[in-house]
């Protein structure tokens, strides 16, 4: 969600800090950015979302709360909010996170100061949903950029960007499975949830806390898989 917020705010600029490609590499990994002069191979990692979190946040000034008005509003639950105990945990066990901006600021590919950009990062690490509301958030992708009560966030070039860089990065260095077996652009999370996106016609979310060894749901991609076996609904 955040790199469609931003992608929205400053187009193509935004893919000189960030990649596109998949990393290979655990998603907390510090190894490829020193190959890499600090620029992250794509953003769903967690240096990429730490990049892409602090572009939004000196456009905006406010990241986390542009994500929560944006989720708020496409999903129709104004109750939606952060968790305070689980961005204040976040925050105690951050230290990996807090390297990953530090190394980048070396390399000039942060501009914010980094306690900003981490409290702003961890706030929205912390925001609590069900899969009800994600699905419907997530419907402007399904729609080609088309918000859901009718106004443009994405040009249909990016929103078909966004659901190509979902395919091919958004489940961790498990992304080549997931295409061949859910065969949909998706977007999963170390809590358990998965979105996925079948374009120009609806959007899923499941979730179930078991994790596989590369970070994501294990039922989760099973259910996923079924559905497009069963459905034969996918990209391909």
């Amino acid at each position: 969600f955040t790199l469609a917020l931003d992608l929205a705010r400053e187009g193509d600029e935004l893919w000189e800090h960030v990649g596109r490609e998949p990393s290979g590499n655990p998603f907390n990994s510090l190894v490829q950015l020193e190959y890499e002069n600090g620029i992250p191979r794509n953003p769903f990692i967690n240096a990429g979302a730490l990049v892409v979190t602090d572009r939004l946040q000196t456009r905006t000034g406010d990241a986390a709360g542009e994500l929560l008005a944006f989720l708020r509003s496409e999903s129709g639950n104004p109750a939606l909010d952060f968790d305070k105990d689980v961005a204040a945990s976040e925050s105690a066990h951050g230290d990996r996170n807090a390297a990953l901006a530090h190394f980048m600021a070396s390399y000039g590919n942060i501009d914010n100061p980094i306690p900003v950009l981490l409290d702003q990062y961890f706030r929205q690490c912390s925001l609590t949903a069900s899969c009800a509301d994600l699905a419907l958030a997530t419907g402007f992708l399904a729609r080609h950029g088309i918000r859901a009560d009718g106004t443009r966030l994405l040009s249909q070039s990016q929103a078909k960007q966004v659901n190509a860089v979902m395919l091919t990065c958004g489940t961790y260095d498990a992304a080549g499975d997931f295409a061949y077996r859910v065969g949909l652009p998706g977007k999963s999370g170390v809590g358990g949830g998965i979105i996925a996106v079948v374009p120009g016609r609806c959007t899923l979310c499941v979730w179930s806390p078991g994790l596989d060894e590369r970070g994501n749901s294990v039922a989760g991609v099973a259910a996923l898989d079924r559905f497009t076996t069963l459905t034969g609904l996918s990209v391909f």
